[in-house]
């Protein structure tokens, strides 16, 4: 397990009706600040400020078909080539990652596979590298 250390970012704030908002980049919109979201828009910046990943290769909350099931992605990165790369599932802070968490992202990787699966809940994060049907640990995020 890792701990996330975040950069110094500038999120974009606003409060509304009562609701603190903040600005989703690659989304264009604005959302209501849950837990999740705060730990979504964390991890989001510490992948294009700290690890440098393309903006325009990343997307954030996209349906995808799971059997019969339509379930959302938190985010997902990809390669060069424009393939799924790496997916991140995101819970709030004071979610444990657990193995359920870990058997999620598994779930949703059996309908978009990837090279690379976290799990994070902000304050740490697993990271794994799939292959040949095997996952291995990661000590931090791949390079892009």
């Amino acid at each position: 397990m890792i701990r996330m250390v975040y950069p110094d970012i500038n999120l974009k704030w606003k409060e509304a009706n009562g609701q603190r908002l903040v600005f989703d980049p690659i989304r264009k919109k604005w959302l209501v600040l849950t837990p999740e979201e705060w730990v979504r828009q964390h991890v989001l910046q510490y992948l294009l400020v700290v690890k440098g990943y393309p903006q325009a290769y990343i997307a954030v909350e996209k349906t995808m078909q799971l059997g019969e099931l339509k379930k959302r992605f938190d985010l997902l990165v990809y390669d060069q080539e424009h393939k799924p790369w790496l997916m991140v599932e995101c819970k709030a802070m004071d979610i444990q990652l657990s193995e359920a968490v870990l058997h999620q992202i598994l779930r949703y990787n059996l309908a978009i596979p990837v090279t690379y699966l976290v799990i994070t809940n902000g304050a740490e994060a697993m990271i794994y590298h799939r292959a040949e049907g095997r996952l291995s640990v990661l000590a931090e995020f791949p390079a892009y």
